[in-house]
């Protein structure tokens, strides 16, 4: 019985989950404010694919197979915790302050922002340890640039 048990928490140690990088964290964070009114609209996914792409400069081939692994990461209900605590680790505050800015326009895509998106943005907000004016202000700002 303790070989079962050994054997156990040994596949479990290396079934790990795919590294995380900081263009997927931010994606996986986008989807989960999109999603958090259980509709996923055109205008947020084509918003999700402009500020990943003017975040992270990256290729649509590249923000599609990112935005792919975000909806089969959010299928598994993993939450907001492993990327928001990624983004600590590797980002400064200012650019954490761009993710929630970030955020903020994407919520503000369909020219309104559900009550669900927005908690979900102060989650996300309060786990990067940003202040609630930085908050505010990150609100602020995703106006003004839809104006």
């Amino acid at each position: 019985m303790l070989d079962k048990l050994r054997a156990l928490f040994s596949s479990e140690e290396s079934s790990e989950t795919p590294a995380i990088e900081t263009d997927l964290a931010a994606a996986s964070l986008m989807l989960e404010v999109s999603w958090s009114d259980h509709h996923v609209g055109e205008a947020e996914l084509l918003t999700m694919r402009r500020l990943l792409s003017d975040l992270y400069a990256l290729t649509p081939d590249k923000i599609d197979a990112l935005i792919e692994d975000a909806q089969a990461r959010l299928s598994e209900n993993v939450g907001l915790h492993p990327y928001t605590s990624f983004l600590n680790e590797h980002l400064d505050e200012e650019a954490r302050f761009q993710v929630i800015c970030a955020l903020w326009q994407l919520a503000l895509a369909d020219d309104r922002i559900d009550k669900f998106e927005e908690h979900t943005i102060r989650r996300a907000s309060d786990l990067l340890y940003l202040s609630h004016s930085r908050f505010i202000e990150a609100k602020l700002q995703a106006k003004a640039k839809r104006s």
